[in-house]
């Protein structure tokens, strides 16, 4: 519990958080990996309470591992790229490099691709329609409370260079 009070979700106070941003006045501001194990649980209630309806069955729910396994991996090679060249993991702090290759490559936001191809494989694993409702709804979150910030400090710090990578990097994919 110490642990969770000190780094997670729990702790308004604390100055860092490994699941918050501390804004003005010490009001936190969930980090993507809370949208993303708040989804997860979503996910599953939904699964178990409302289902709506089973199409995928075993063994053929199975092949949501993939997606799974590629969302992870993304994740990983992305948070390596950033780490490996000394550049802010979280959101809303100022990037000192503006990261164009690996992963980066194919998506400007790899990590938020990351996480929705884990929640997308978990739609397919659980095998009912109602977790792809909050699939759609984790983007839509993504997308206007942290990429399009995110995307305007790039464009603000890197100008050119960031102009440029946009126009040959989608978004998303």
């Amino acid at each position: 519990m110490n642990i969770i009070l000190k780094y997670g979700l729990l702790n308004i106070n604390s100055e860092k958080s490994l699941f918050g941003v501390t804004t003005g006045m010490n009001k936190k501001k969930p980090l993507p990996p809370t949208y993303f194990l708040f989804s997860i649980t979503i996910m599953l209630l939904m699964h178990l309470v409302f289902p709506i309806s089973k199409f995928i069955y075993f063994p053929w729910n199975l092949t949501g591992l993939v997606p799974m396994a590629i969302g992870a991996f993304l994740n990983l090679i992305a948070d390596d790229s950033l780490k490996k060249r000394k550049t802010t993991v979280k959101p809303f702090e100022e990037s000192t490099t503006l990261i164009t290759s690996g992963a980066f490559r194919i998506s400007r936001n790899p990590m938020y691709l990351g996480m929705t191809l884990i929640l997308f494989g978990t739609c397919i694993l659980l095998g009912s329609l109602s977790p792809y409702f909050v699939v759609l709804i984790f983007i839509f979150l993504m997308d206007f409370v942290f990429i399009r910030a995110e995307e305007a400090m790039l464009e603000k710090r890197f100008e050119n260079d960031w102009i440029e990578y946009k126009k040959t990097v989608r978004r998303w994919l």
